[in-house]
C-alpha cells in the first residue's frame, strides 16, 4: 500500500511540474508587454490631448452639464 501511494504521489508531483513549466510568462514577455502597454498609453495620450479631440471632449462635458433633467 505504501509503495502504491508513494508512486501515485510521485506521478502527481511530476505531472504538476510538467504542466506548470510553461504556465505564465517569462521576464522577456513581461518586458515586451509593458513596452507595448506604455506605447499604447503614449499614443492614446497624444490623441486625447490633441486640439480637435480636446475640443470635442470639452463640448461633450459642457452639453452633459447643461442638460435638462
Amino acid at each position: 500500500m505504501y509503495k502504491a501511494v508513494r508512486a501515485r504521489m510521485r506521478a502527481l508531483v511530476c505531472g504538476a511540474r510538467a504542466a506548470g513549466s510553461d504556465a505564465g510568462m517569462v521576464t522577456s514577455e513581461y518586458a515586451m508587454g509593458i513596452v507595448a502597454a506604455v506605447a499604447f498609453a503614449v499614443v492614446l495620450y497624444k490623441v486625447v490631448t490633441s486640439g480637435q479631440v480636446s475640443a470635442e471632449l470639452q463640448d461633450i462635458v459642457k452639453r452633459a452639464l447643461n442638460a435638462e433633467m
